[in-house]
């Protein structure tokens, strides 16, 4: 029995898919504790009954891919829409010393899925979604590049393993950031070398004009509101993003710097965000770029869920199992011996090594919940949350972006 749901069925199904998911979070402490994002929560249920129905009937379903692809589009053009390089500057040295950091720990990652994958008989491709895809790009890049394996280079079941791997990667995250840091912590005495009390004393964020910026240990409590004006202003921008991506992709096909239209479109929100900050002076409402950005990624994952064929893992439940355990010890030790060091073996630097399992293995929501864990318990990193939200909400997507493109085409 085959099923095939229009775009707007697939669009009502995938808003049923988020509310069950929200029912779920709310309710089971684990998802919770775990960031699991709504939609995937609500997803893999769903994704289960579809696997159950397919093998005690043969039920199969069909979903219009048409807007599951745009809210792709826009999710990523919001991560571009967000790249103030100003930012950059605000971080100073050491947000730079991070990316390069998380830069080498892309390729490191890469490099042992891909390997491992090569030794287990497996397709090279096969270890690259349980590389830096999954793991750093999360669901959003899973689903992105999985379209992209599955549709140009015949792999398979490649968003419904994508998926599989950034959900475990989410819990594996939160696991691991939080017990590494405090043996960091305890090993060199850092709570002992902290600054004291009085020097710890939280000091009121500063908002620029709008208020749309939020500090992730202080809110802001004065925000910009989305009126119906900003939110066709940011529609506009993100209508942009999507019309040039579609023309460089119709326009590079089959050219040396052919690109996924989900990295023009990145590309393009940096491009257009700058200009309109540098050239003429003109306020971007980030906040509104998220709440636009974020629900476009909560539907998009709803969507790519309700797609999931889950019956094409069976048969690389075990040796994905094995690439996942090796990439998780590797995370480990890179956070423990390189991020750590490298980033000055001092309080902060503990912290960000928390942070940076977080987001290596799962989401930014990941890393600073992993951060939190530790300033509750030993106090303020103020370094930390500032350079682990900016490189974990834009700067490492366009990074792996390029590289993932890089290694896909030294494997084909």
């Amino acid at each position: 029995m085959h099923i095939t749901f229009s775009a707007y069925y697939t669009l009502i199904l995938a808003v049923l898919v988020l509310l069950l998911g929200k029912f779920l979070v709310q309710r089971i402490r684990f998802l919770r504790n775990f960031n699991i994002p709504e939609p995937v929560a609500g997803g893999l249920v769903v994704a289960t009954v579809i696997y159950t129905l397919h093998e005690a009937i043969g039920l199969t379903l069909a979903f219009e891919s048409s807007l599951q692809t745009a809210f792709m589009l826009i999710f990523f053009s919001s991560i571009g829409l967000s790249a103030n390089f100003a930012k950059l500057r605000e971080g100073g040295m050491g947000l730079v010393v991070f990316l390069a950091i998380i830069a080498v720990f892309i390729v490191v990652q890469n490099t042992v899925g891909i390997g491992l994958a090569s030794l287990l008989g497996l397709d090279p491709l096969i270890g690259l979604m349980a590389g830096s895809i999954t793991l750093v790009g999360g669901h959003g890049t899973a689903g992105a590049w999985g379209s992209v394996l599955e549709g140009q280079y015949g792999l398979t079941g490649a968003t419904t393993l994508g998926i599989a791997c950034a959900t475990f990667g989410l819990v594996i995250g939160g696991l691991l950031g939080g017990p590494l840091a405090k043996r960091l912590i305890t090993r060199h005495q850092l709570a002992q070398a902290r600054p004291d009390a009085e020097q710890l004393a939280p000091t009121a964020p500063t908002v620029p004009e709008g208020g749309e910026r939020t500090n992730f240990e202080f809110p802001s409590n004065a925000p910009r509101l989305i009126t119906a004006d900003a939110a066709i202003e940011t529609l506009a921008l993100f209508a942009g993003c999507l019309a040039f991506a579609e023309f460089m992709t119709h326009l590079t096909k089959g050219t040396a710097i052919q690109l996924p239209t989900f990295v023009w479109a990145l590309g393009t929100g940096v491009v257009i965000r700058n200009v309109l900050d540098y050239v003429f002076n003109v306020q971007v409402f980030d906040r509104a770029i998220d709440v636009f950005g974020n629900a476009g990624l909560s539907i998009y994952l709803a969507m790519a869920l309700l797609s999931l064929k889950l019956w094409e893992l069976t048969d690389l439940a075990a040796p994905l199992m094995v690439i996942l355990a090796v990439q998780t010890v590797m995370m480990g030790l890179y956070a423990g011996f390189v991020t750590f060091r490298l980033m000055g073996k001092n309080y902060d630097a503990a912290v960000l090594a928390a942070g940076h399992c977080g987001f290596g293995m799962g989401a930014t929501p990941t890393a600073v919940a992993n951060m939190q864990a530790i300033t509750n318990q030993y106090g303020p990193s103020h370094k930390a949350f500032l350079i682990v939200p900016l490189v974990g909400a834009f700067f490492i997507d366009i990074i792996n972006a390029f590289m993932i493109q890089g290694f896909i085409q030294f494997v084909r």
